[in-house]
């Protein structure tokens, strides 16, 4: 009977520590009067910890996450890094590091390597130090592909100084594109700012919402409420335009039954929102996916990009109001600039050539792909080469030396050894690199690392290329999410918590 109840009181411990990290409780909730009285109704006979004795709970599940988070890391031979920095309202600084990679054999996987507290003067050397330390501390710093970072110029400088690959966040990218092609919009930045106000008003006023919410029902429409837009992220403008289109009418119905001195939309102003959100819907569905974390993304960044060219194209070759015609003409000139520039990184283009769902029809012209096969057959060729780096160079041969002219030979007989090793080495990297690009692209919805795992033993040296390159997210959104994370557990409830608290609760909260 002993052992049971020890049994059931470690399940309690458990499921108390897990309920404060998933859903970032504060320790003081243990003495909470409510709280207590509930628990005590559910089991009697468990007491509960203090909050000190919680903390050191919280600590020991640290410590083991993280010994089980290394092993699942030690196992892989390739990773892929995201990062990020943030600062919490009690103004103490923090940089993330994620780690992305391939798991078990035919999905990707993530790691938090963690979330350190960062007083010191965010310089590029100051960064490049402490990420170094991290990779150092988790055994990857001669695993990394590429590092993923935002565009700012300390993060930039920072993968520099580390010497490794990097690309800054797609989704980034995208975000200060559309944004631009907004801003330089006089006649949709009227409009939009107009509907800024009106959501505004709907969402202070007690009295509009209700007489929303009132029309809604006796429309028979969904009861929907309006969404503001963040001024900094064009996807949050596009969803605010989205919904007010959407409630069009029962906005109408409801200004109508109101006081108030809103500026109103008008049906042309209205027609201008349409043509532009047509505009914008892909550019919206390319973030998405370009956000996802357990989906292959890298690969999909060129594919896309050619896409939305041709989508715009397409657009603005329809009826259309002119201000969304011209906002059309400036998308395709800020993404023709974004295009040649993805195209020509090594990390995008052998990402999307070792993708067998996309391979060389997803470039935008047979050029790029042309250098991207040159650029995948050299890295194949680097793998092949570091196979055999183990064998030793043959010796000239001394059976005719005479006069001791094996001396006066040996340089050039090695010279002659190495450049046909080199152009056997050559030789197997194209014919595989050859031999995959001409086969059958595979379905888009099927998963690249299955097929992967499928002709590992066919094309050995391109599958521990894929295995690379396939893990590298597209964007960083990814460390974004942990500051997300991180805004919940450092809220005005929580502000004493210590940083070393902030990082054990956070690094819990993404690998358990």
């Amino acid at each position: 009977m002993g052992t049971t109840k020890t049994t059931r009181k470690q399940e309690l411990d458990e499921a108390l520590v897990s309920m404060i990290v998933k859903d970032t409780q504060p320790f003081s909730i243990v003495e909470d009067v409510g709280f207590r009285a509930f628990v005590s109704k559910l089991d009697p006979n468990y007491v509960i910890h203090t909050r000190q004795a919680l903390k050191a709970m919280v600590e020991a599940k640290y410590e083991s996450a993280k010994e089980k988070a290394k092993a699942k890391v030690e196992k892989v031979a390739a990773v892929s890094l995201t990062s990020d920095m943030w600062t919490s309202i009690n103004m103490d600084a923090y940089l993330a590091v994620t780690c992305h990679f391939v798991g078990d054999k035919t999905r990707l996987s993530s790691v938090l390597l963690g979330v350190q507290a960062f007083p010191q003067s965010h310089t590029a050397e100051n960064i490049a130090r402490v990420k170094a330390s991290l990779m150092e501390e988790w055994g990857i710093t001669n695993k990394v592909t590429c590092m993923v970072t935002d565009g700012a110029p300390n993060m930039v400088a920072c993968v520099r100084e580390l010497k490794l690959r990097h690309h800054i966040c797609i989704a980034h990218t995208l975000n200060l594109m559309v944004k631009k092609a907004l801003d330089q919009n006089p006649v949709f930045s009227g409009i939009r700012a107009k509907a800024r106000k009106l959501v505004g008003f709907f969402r202070s006023s007690t009295t509009a919402k209700e007489k929303l919410t009132q029309v809604q029902l006796h429309l028979g429409m969904a009861k929907l409420k309006l969404m503001q837009e963040v001024e900094t992220r064009w996807n949050s403008t596009y969803l605010m335009l989205q919904r007010l289109v959407e409630l069009r009418e029962p906005v109408g119905a409801a200004l109508a039954g109101l006081q108030h001195d809103m500026p109103m939309i008008t049906s042309d102003e209205f027609s201008i929102v349409g043509g532009c959100l047509s505009l914008l819907s892909p550019f919206y569905d390319a973030t998405v996916e370009l956000s996802a974390e357990e989906n292959v993304s890298a690969s999909k960044v060129v594919p896309l990009m050619k896409m939305l060219e041709q989508n715009l194209q397409e657009e603005i070759a329809k009826p259309a109001p002119a201000v969304a015609l011209e906002m059309g003409e400036q998308l395709i000139r800020q993404l023709r600039e974004k295009l040649y520039t993805l195209q020509s990184m090594s990390i995008m283009s052998l990402a999307t050539l070792l993708d067998p769902r996309f391979k060389v029809i997803a470039f935008f012209s047979q050029t790029k792909a042309t250098e991207a096969i040159k650029r995948l057959t050299s890295e194949c060729a680097t793998i092949v080469r570091a196979q055999q780096s183990r064998e030793e160079i043959p010796q000239a041969s001394t059976s005719h030396d005479v006069t001791g002219g094996s001396k006066l030979w040996r340089r050039l007989d090695t010279s002659v050894m190495e450049a046909r090793r080199s152009q056997n080495v050559t030789a197997d990297a194209t014919v595989e690199v050859q031999r995959y690009l001409s086969e059958p692209n595979i379905g888009r919805q099927e998963n690249p690392l299955e097929y992967w795992e499928r002709q590992k033993l066919l094309y050995p040296n391109l599958h521990k290329l894929a295995l690379a390159f396939l893990c590298t997210p597209a964007s960083s959104v990814p460390c974004e999410r942990v500051f997300s994370k991180a805004g919940e557990v450092v809220s005005k409830k929580r502000n004493r918590l210590k940083p070393k608290t902030v990082e054990k609760l956070l690094f819990l909260n993404k690998n358990e």
